[in-house]
């Protein structure tokens, strides 16, 4: 396990975006992608910088901050500070009455920076109607660049 990548770290991220997002009720795969777009905010146009270092396993990242997120968000049912309800589309998540509380209690840089970046991320991203992963296009789509390579890329000797 990595620093600020297991499930108490992955459960403080998602409560972050809960708490900003409240009331709307979030689904796991949207906070997969605003916790990703949170940590790796220069990734998205005008974003701020980003918080953690860029990785050259993006694709692969993301199916690793699902688990991550699901187990951060266990963390957060036993706590009290988030709630699950079902819907049709599944389960989704809000944040309770105390996750505004928790977080102002607590006086790390990291997580002003965390809510600064979640703040940013709700008033570009989250308007009425929008799909979060519509969003994420643009950092999918830089994957993809930096992965593509054209064989002329490659050299005469590879081919």
């Amino acid at each position: 396990m990595t620093p600020l990548n297991g499930p108490v770290e992955a459960g403080m991220r998602a409560l972050v975006l809960l708490a900003e997002t409240f009331p709307r009720r979030l689904d796991v795969a949207q906070l997969v992608y605003l916790d990703h777009a949170m940590l790796h905010s220069g990734d998205l146009d005008h974003g701020p910088a980003s918080l953690h270092p860029d990785l050259p396993a993006g694709p692969g990242e993301l199916g690793l901050r699902r688990r991550l997120i699901e187990q951060g968000l266990m963390v957060l049912l036993r706590a009290g500070l988030a709630d699950m309800t079902t819907t049709d589309h599944g389960f989704m998540y809000e944040a309770t009455d105390e996750a505004a509380s928790f977080l102002n209690a607590l006086e790390a840089p990291y997580v002003g920076q965390l809510i600064e970046r979640a703040d940013w991320l709700t008033s570009t991203y989250m308007h009425e109607g929008t799909d979060v992963r519509e969003g994420m296009k643009q950092i999918t789509q830089r994957w993809s660049d930096r992965i593509h390579v054209s064989p002329g890329d490659l050299g005469e000797d590879v081919l």
